[in-house]
């Protein structure tokens, strides 16, 4: 059996482990590839992104504790480069953010064993349970087609392309209306 735990940032924190754990593992696969020095620039960025006010995470574990799958973000401010790394354009209305408008969709990842079990479906629904924003956006690889496909399944839409950090692939940007 997988539960799926809601966590706080403070929460969350104290589950690095099970967390970078999770997350070395799923992206050490291709097409990622993720190195110890990647994972490692990861959750320096993840340390400062517990201590957001806003921050939402959600751990699954198996019976026993075994983490198997995270899911996490917070709230856009209006001052986010999320928009600025896009190399298509995209309209004003599309990129404005107020702090409360969009749930930016950090890391949603499942380890091998336990993918198409409905593990990161349920991680995403914790995540956006009493989600007050009116949309989630989030940065997908499009080679990855059993993301893309889930991403779709859920009523994701892509809305543009970027490259989320220096050096990084090219990612679809994709959106989910929550109202």
């Amino acid at each position: 059996m997988i539960t799926v735990e809601c966590m706080d940032g403070a929460a969350a924190g104290r589950a690095e482990d099970a967390f970078t754990l999770v997350y070395a593992e799923a992206f050490a696969e291709p097409p990622y590839d993720k190195e110890s020095g990647s994972v490692e620039a990861n959750f320096r960025r993840f340390r400062s992104q517990v201590r957001k006010a806003t921050f939402r995470g959600a751990l699954a574990r198996t019976g026993d504790g075994e983490p198997v799958g995270i899911a996490y973000g917070y709230p856009l401010s209006p001052r986010t480069g999320w928009w600025d790394r896009l190399i298509t354009p995209v309209t004003d209305e599309l990129r404005r953010e107020d702090g409360h408008r969009t749930f930016g969709l950090m890391e949603l990842a499942v380890r091998a064993p336990w993918r198409r079990l409905g593990v990161a479906r349920r991680l995403h629904e914790a995540v956006l349970a009493d989600s007050a924003e009116e949309r989630v956006l989030l940065n997908a690889r499009p080679d990855v087609e059993a993301a893309q496909a889930a991403y779709r399944s859920w009523g994701y839409r892509k809305v543009g392309e970027a490259h989320p950090w220096e050096g990084a692939d090219l990612h679809d940007v994709m959106v989910l209306d929550l109202s």
